[in-house]
């Protein structure tokens, strides 16, 4: 198995292709990146600025390139010795009229060659009724209500050679076959008079009606499909060949679409489109009324049943012929949690692409692990990253932040309670279709039941969304008769809880925890048994889009005490970690997930690595950060907008976020500013929209977001008037100044534990990032590339002039580059080590010990030792360094039993001699961190 060195994740988009990344591989090569880490390179919806909207798994994006740029790429990446990481999506695809797959079950309904390919529920009571059997997909796509699009002529029927379709704007859906015969009987009788009864165009015309009405019930999916097709060509040619069959055709289209302003006229789509395998509706529906599986709750995203091995088989056929041939040699699974058996799928995944590397993006609570004998190297990284950022955030400020939050906002809701608020909500609004459905799965499951016979749909409603709501993880992993232990032991905790909050449901929760554990009955059948485990499976599909919508897309964007610790898969309630903490999370790490990934920003993080450096500051000068926001509040509160005496917008939660981010993510050079304001304005209406008090996606607040912008613009506007900068500017250049240096500890920390350390696109240099889309902005690689070749002729020439010249202009962010190349250095040449070599905590001791992290990693004779400082705010002044003896006066770390006595930094190349103790001032002589290296 090739396990990476360092890994750096690329966003491919038709602004950045295969020729792009081919331009920089000598540059990543150089940095000391051993593994392009790629997002989606399969066709995906045209002009997708992320790639997870995929319409084919089986080809490349032909946007990314032809097959013959990949194989350039893949022979670039080659030549340097280095591998590529690919992000597959099994989960989802788009729901596209791009999606051949789709659009083939929207033509043919469950007799689709791919019926099964989709998670489908044809026969839902909630969209078909009661009794029903009406099979239509629902496609809640409109932007209107359904008869407002209608009449409004937005949705029309069109003839093309691929045959009849219904569009609407850039959306264009087959129409199934039998429904030929109800257009093509209009006006009929017109042709037959202009033609003749016994004219061969007429008499082809009536075979074909023949035939669209007379398709055998037993017909098999490959027939229909060949009768599809025939019926096709038939009417095409008859098109093409005659002007008399074309204006027949011509002047139906015209009449179905009838005439805006005159109801009645759109009678005759209107009766169409009823009959499709597909209904139309108002995007909104969507959240109530849905019939298939989607990414979240994003309607445009529909599931993939990866489950059915067939399906399996040929969304891997790509991916896995591209890794046979040495062409892909690491894959990264996305959303494992939504896929109906993760483990069965990593087994077949395994069994596909053989020894392979294999991440899966996986968030994981406090205290949970990975399944032990999941077939991964492990997760993506979003553990690592929170406890990394946890370990610079000062824990004895949790009391003095909380009571400004409170006195600020009057927000005192306490965030746990805030976390199943909001998971109610959108169980309400946004799930409420997929709750509906659950429960529908287990009344049938009940009424077999004696003692579950009297239970109604209402209160197995309210059972089922409790559960949901009070699970503390993302998902169980139950599958045929395994239950983990973990697993079980949040079961039976969220059972107990919910009989707590609902008592009168006692009877039904105790059922819902017999089948939720498997305790199963000698009376019931196979089949019986199979529907347990079914709504078992099913249910735990929807614990993770739960937590990612009203956690991570809502608490988060509502909770603002301190938004540094607002990040996916971190707790915000936990202010805070013990450098103790971090080390137990690392030495687990080292002994279960050696090569799991150290990430600091992703794609998905709600905002940049160094934006969380900065902002962690604040968590060391509590009192400053309360005189300095109700200053800033004092100042722009002529810039707030009233509403009605009651609502003064921004309200003071919204308030108090925004000046966070705005220390956070501000650039160092004032020439970035005015590009900023648009940011910051993109950002807090997201934001906003998010969080769901006074905005929402589903039902946007036009007044709230207009005033909460335009109080952005004013208190941002560049003007030596504006009283706020004056204030704000000298507080945040010196809480940068300081976030600086924990961006660099950061950095260093995450190269050297154990993991493999990946690099975002364009984060080598300072990462200033906010929420996507922000974070997927385009990357300036030529001035990367420039300052990496100045970095490495001047290391050569006179390092520490390199490094008095790097902390002079230490804005630019050459810093963190420099120190990116010398610690990927030190880890490329030190492998073995650093992939498998024990992890060590060091004790410190001196004056300033609580400030310093410090570990070992040592493998044989070889031996390295980490040097991180934090908290800085206490040691040093602003604008002074934290180096020297002068500075860390007694601080000292202890080394292991039998360490070297001689050691040489890897950042600097300066040498040091040591005895049982490294002396920190003179570790850091030169350069804020340090990396020893056993001489």
């Amino acid at each position: 198995m090739r396990i990476p060195t360092a890994t750096y994740r690329i966003q491919f988009n038709c602004t950045f292709n295969f020729n792009s990344a081919e331009k920089i591989v000598n540059y990543l090569d150089d940095l000391g990146i051993s593994d392009l880490y790629a997002s989606p390179i399969f066709k995906a919806r045209i002009a997708s600025t992320h790639g997870y909207d995929i319409v084919d798994p089986n080809q490349l994006n032909p946007e990314l390139g032809t097959p013959a740029d990949f194989a350039a790429l893949v022979a670039e990446l080659k030549q340097h010795n280095m591998g590529w990481l690919q992000d597959i999506v099994p989960n989802h695809m788009a729901y596209d009229s791009q999606n051949q797959y789709l659009m083939n079950v929207l033509e043919n309904g469950s007799n689709s060659v791919y019926a099964n390919y989709f998670d489908i529920s044809w026969n839902s009571p909630i969209v078909n009724g009661f009794g029903e059997n009406q099979q239509q997909l629902l496609a809640p796509l409109l932007g209107n209500f359904y008869g407002d699009s209608l009449e409004n002529g937005e949705i029309k029927l069109k003839y093309g050679q691929n045959g009849l379709s219904v569009n609407y704007y850039d959306w264009s859906f087959p129409v199934k076959l039998e429904s030929y015969a109800t257009f093509l009987n209009q006006n009929i009788a017109k042709l037959s008079e202009v033609l003749g009864r016994n004219n061969p165009i007429f008499v082809r015309l009536l075979g074909i009606l023949y035939i669209v009405k007379h398709i055998p019930a037993d017909v098999t999916a490959k027939e229909r499909q060949d009768q599809i097709d025939f019926v096709k060509g038939l009417l095409w040619e008859l098109y093409t060949d005659n002007r008399d069959f074309k204006g027949f055709i011509d002047n139906n289209i015209n009449f179905f679409n009838g005439q805006p302003g005159n109801p009645e006229s759109f009678n005759l789509l209107d009766s169409l489109l009823s009959e499709q395998f597909f209904r139309l509706a108002f995007w909104k529906v969507g959240a109530e009324e849905i019939n298939y599986r989607r990414f979240f709750t994003i309607n445009e995203l529909i599931s993939v049943k990866s489950e059915d091995f067939q399906v399996f088989e040929h969304t891997h056929s790509l991916i896995t012929n591209l890794v046979k041939e040495n062409q892909i040699t690491g894959l990264r699974v996305d959303h494992i949690d939504g896929l109906y058996n993760p483990t069965e799928y990593l087994q077949r995944l395994q069994a596909k692409v053989g020894d392979t590397y294999i991440i899966v993006e996986k968030i994981l609570e406090a205290g949970e692990d990975l399944p032990h004998h999941w077939s991964v190297q492990g997760t993506t990284g979003y553990d690592f990253l929170n406890y990394l950022n946890g370990i610079f955030c000062q824990s004895v400020s949790a009391q003095a932040l909380t009571k400004t939050y409170y006195n600020f906002t009057g927000f005192r809701t306490p965030y746990e309670q805030l976390t199943v608020d909001k998971k109610h909500l959108i169980l309400e609004t946004n799930l409420a279709g997929d709750v509906d459905n659950l429960t529908y799965i287990f009344k049938k499951i009940a009424s077999k039941h004696r003692y579950g016979n009297d239970f109604t749909i209402n209160g197995l409603k309210r059972a089922i969304a409790q559960i949901l709501t009070l699970f503390p993880i993302y998902r169980t992993y139950t599958h045929q008769s395994e239950i983990l232990a973990a697993d079980r032991q949040y079961i039976t905790a969220v059972i107990q809880q919910a009989k707590s909050n609902l008592p009168l449901l006692h009877h039904e929760l105790t059922f819902i925890e017999k089948v939720l554990l498997l305790e199963y009955e000698n009376s019931l059948t196979p089949e019986d048994q199979e529907q347990w485990l079914y709504f078992v499976m099913r249910l735990q599909q929807y614990t993770g889009p739960l937590m990612a919508k009203g956690v991570e897309d809502t608490a988060l964007y509502v909770y603002n005490r301190f938004i540094s610790l607002n990040e996916v898969g971190g707790n915000p309630a936990k202010f805070g970690l013990s450098i103790t903490d971090f080390h137990d999370f690392n030495q687990q790490r080292q002994t279960r997930w050696l090569n799991s990934v150290n990430t600091t920003s992703t794609h998905d993080t709600k905002r940049g690595e160094d934006v969380r450096a900065r902002l962690n500051v604040l968590s060391e000068i509590p009192e400053e950060w309360q005189k300095q926001v109700y200053g800033f509040c004092e100042i722009n509160r002529v810039h707030k907008t009233s509403i009605n005496k009651t609502l003064s917008i921004p309200d003071t939660n919204d308030e108090y976020q925004l000046y966070q981010m705005l220390i956070g993510a501000l650039p160092f050079f004032e020439h970035e500013y005015s590009n900023f304001n648009k940011r910051i304005q993109d950002y807090v209406l997201k934001a906003a929209r998010e969080a769901k008090v006074y905005t929402a996606w589903l039902r946007p607040n036009q007044t709230y977001e207009n005033a909460l912008t335009k109080f952005v613009a004013e208190v941002l506007k560049l003007s030596p008037e504006n009283k706020f900068w004056q204030k704000f500017l000298p507080f945040q250049q010196k809480v940068a100044y300081y976030g600086i240096f924990n961006s660099l500890s950061q950095t260093l920390i995450k190269i050297t534990s154990p993991g493999v350390p990946d690099f975002y696109q364009g984060t080598e240099l300072w990462d200033l990032s906010m929420v996507d889309p922000d974070n997927r902005r385009q990357v300036d690689f030529e001035i990367r590339q420039d300052h990496l070749k100045f970095i490495k002729q001047q290391i050569q020439r006179d390092i520490l002039n390199l490094i008095d010249e790097l902390l002079a202009t230490k804005e630019d962010g050459r810093i963190k580059l420099f120190l990116t190349i010398q610690a990927l250095k030190a880890r490329r040449e030190n492998i073995r080590l650093f992939q498998e070599g024990s992890y060590i905590p060091l004790e410190t001791g001196g004056k300033f010990s609580d400030h310093i992290i410090a570990f070992a990693r040592i493998h044989g004779d070889a031996q390295i030792i980490t040097i991180a400082p934090r908290f800085l705010t206490s040691v040093i002044q602003a604008g002074e360094y934290p180096l020297g003896l002068s500075v860390w006066d007694d601080t000292y770390i202890s080394l292991p039993p039998s360490a070297s006595l001689m050691w040489q930094d890897s950042i600097t190349g300066e040498k040091l001699k040591a005895d049982q103790n490294i002396i920190v001032g003179e570790a850091l002589q030169n350069f804020p961190v340090a990396l020893l290296k056993k001489v």
